[in-house]
């Protein structure tokens, strides 16, 4: 690969819809159709229920040594005596379906951007990576208050309305606070809803809450027919606090001082950190999804590069 990728994570609050259009080369260099082996690593022990049949059914024949028990016809081995086989047509390529996140618990960050325009960098990266493999390409975009769905489609124009929306989702941030706000768990309700069976699905969220959502019920029935993988936007002082002093935080409109002087707080903080996280990446694992994390400290690519870049493994 003669050009190579920049190493530098992007920026700020907001994302640039110029900066997400200029992801294409990036995405270029990615093959999101080969699921490598330290990919298939993180699910561990479990493996998804998805096999990748069923996409069309094409035809009945009888029975033959090594077919998929799984495929028998029941209804048509009963009414002729015999045993029956339903042969499916897999298709060349798989609808690509990308959740994004935008919800307020991602506009926030104490590093290089926001946990918003991180998630909208992946996005953009995973969209025009599907796009330059010849696949289809879809998104559904939340917020809490609303969502959008962008059917999937093979051309540019559908990716670059994708980018459009999502950019402009991103600029709606902060939304008003309402107790009625959606949680986690509602996206993936309105996932279920529109992802075709067969579907690649990407989830780019910081996860906020979904250990707690039953947001675990949602992504077994999604994992029965369709490739999940969870990508993970997180930052680093959601993980641990600073070191002891005063510091001054911001949720783009309030300020207010925070100290850290307490030992035994900065522990618990960080001990109850690890425990969520763990407990959700042990749900995915469960599950058989592959999680990816991600960190608005760290430029993004470089790991994306690791489980799908097209050199060698």
């Amino acid at each position: 690969m003669s050009q190579h990728a920049p190493q530098l994570p992007p920026q700020g609050a907001y994302c640039e819809l110029a900066s997400l259009i200029g992801l294409r080369l990036l995405g270029s260099q990615l093959d999101l159709g080969r699921r490598k082996r330290a990919l298939n690593q993180l699910t561990g022990p479990n493996k998804s229920s998805f096999r990748g049949r069923g996409i069309d059914f094409e035809e009945v024949r009888g029975y033959q040594a090594g077919d998929d028990i799984r495929s028998i016809d029941w209804r048509v081995t009963a009414r002729t005596g015999s045993a029956h086989t339903k042969l499916f047509r897999e298709e060349r390529e798989r609808p690509v379906l990308i959740a994004v996140d935008q919800r307020n618990s991602l506009f926030f960050g104490s590093r290089h951007c926001f946990k918003s325009v991180l998630a909208a960098h992946l996005a953009g990266v995973l969209a025009w990576s599907a796009l330059d493999k010849g696949d289809r390409v879809g998104a559904l975009l939340f917020n809490g208050s609303e969502h959008r769905e962008i059917r999937p489609r093979r051309s540019r124009r559908n990716v670059l309305a994708i980018l459009s929306e999502l950019n402009a989702y991103n600029h709606r941030l902060p939304l008003p606070e309402s107790g009625n706000g959606s949680s986690f768990s509602d996206m993936l309700s309105h996932l279920r809803q529109v992802a075709r069976p067969g579907s690649s699905i990407y989830i780019i969220s910081d996860f906020h809450n979904a250990a707690r959502d039953r947001a675990g019920e949602h992504l077994y029935q999604l994992a029965q027919h369709c490739e999940i993988t969870a990508l993970a936007c997180h930052d680093p002082l959601e993980e641990a606090l600073p070191r002891a002093g005063v510091y001054t935080v911001t949720d783009g409109q309030r300020r207010t001082q925070l100290s850290t002087a307490d030992r035994r707080l900065r522990q618990q903080f960080a001990e109850r950190a690890r425990s969520e996280a763990q407990q959700w990446a042990t749900d995915l694992q469960r599950l058989g999804i592959p999680l990816l994390s991600f960190s608005t400290g760290e430029p993004p690519f470089p790991v994306l590069q690791h489980y799908y870049g097209e050199g060698r493994h």
